[in-house]
């Protein structure tokens, strides 16, 4: 049974349709990232999934119960951290994840043994018993994660967790993540990072103004828009020469400047000693080479009209720093 589906979810704010009728399955043990930029409808879908917002149409299940007929039964299967930590910035890392424990019912016992080992995972145990609001904002973000893990859930929602954080602490998310998935654990993830879900994911769904209009895995989306090219740099010798003998190779480019000559090949690397050794033969010096690989960027250009990584680098700005 897939650990999540989705069929035909809307959610409307008054005229607004936020959620414009969405479909989407969640196998169990899959790392699902929902791309897309500030406003695309990301967050409200993952509040409708966690039972948080009502939809106004279509349905979903999460762990094979309804989000509205079995809400109960689907908060009691999934951890959820929402961009926005709420976490009490006057109790200790250790009183919140006991905190946690508590009322997600766990005996006193076993959720103090929970909260050392999460707080041990996620790399807090020597800060355990400082107050949070002490805490940098990486340190919050993954404590939050902590809290979201200690009834054990089969689904993990993370909305945005790295938005905002250094590198160092956004590839932190990245292992304890990576790790969680390796446990079992689904992980529905939202993201306006490319690089994000380029990394994580088995499957990415682009979804654009509360509309899916791209999903499939990475290496697939990626596939759809066109094979590797080859760049080169002439050190000497004519471009319409060398495009000329590269003809038979792949699909000619549009070139960038006056001394580049791109390729588009099919094999990807393995077709570069070939094209190498043509120009040789023909005693056109090569400066440099360099074999691109169609990106998410592109793929999400090309489904939606511009650069998610523009609309990422202006909230970044806006953004605290962790």
């Amino acid at each position: 049974m897939p650990a999540i589906v989705v069929e035909g979810l809307e959610r409307a704010f008054g005229e607004v349709l936020a959620v414009q009728g969405i479909d989407l399955t969640v196998e169990e043990g899959e790392i699902y990232a929902f791309l897309g930029p500030n406003g695309a409808g990301k967050t409200t879908t993952v509040r409708m999934l966690t039972t948080l917002l009502l939809p106004t149409g279509g349905c979903a299940s999460v762990a094979g119960h309804d989000v509205v007929k079995e809400a109960r039964a689907v908060r009691s299967s999934i951890g959820v951290a929402l961009q926005e930590a709420a976490l009490d910035p006057l109790m200790t890392g250790r009183e919140l994840i006991r905190l946690q424990a508590t009322l997600q019912g766990i005996p006193t016992a076993e959720g103090r043994r929970r909260a050392d080992d999460l707080l041990d995972r996620v790399d807090l145990s020597g800060a355990a018993d400082r107050r949070v609001g002490t805490y940098s904002g990486g340190m919050q973000r993954r404590l939050d994660l902590a809290a979201a893990l200690v009834h054990e859930p089969k689904v993990l929602f993370l909305d945005e967790p790295t938005t905002g954080l250094d590198p160092v602490s956004r590839k932190t998310i990245w292992g304890e993540v990576r790790a969680l998935n390796d446990d079992g654990t689904t992980v529905f993830l939202t993201t306006q990072y490319l690089e994000e879900a380029d990394q994580l994911a088995d499957n990415v769904g682009i979804i654009d103004r509360g509309k899916i209009v791209a999903e499939g895995t990475p290496e697939s989306l990626k596939a759809e828009i066109g094979h590797p090219h080859i760049q080169l740099q002439l050190a000497e010798g004519s471009v319409v020469e060398a495009e000329a003998i590269l003809a038979p190779v792949g699909k000619l480019l549009p070139p960038k400047d006056g001394k580049k000559v791109l390729v588009e090949v099919e094999n990807g690397a393995a077709d570069i000693p070939r094209v190498v050794r043509a120009l040789d033969e023909a005693g056109i010096a090569v400066e440099s080479l360099e074999l691109v690989r169609p990106t998410l960027d592109d793929v999400f250009v090309e489904k939606t009209g511009y650069h998610l990584e523009d609309e990422s680098e202006e909230n970044a700005e806006k953004a605290p720093v962790a």
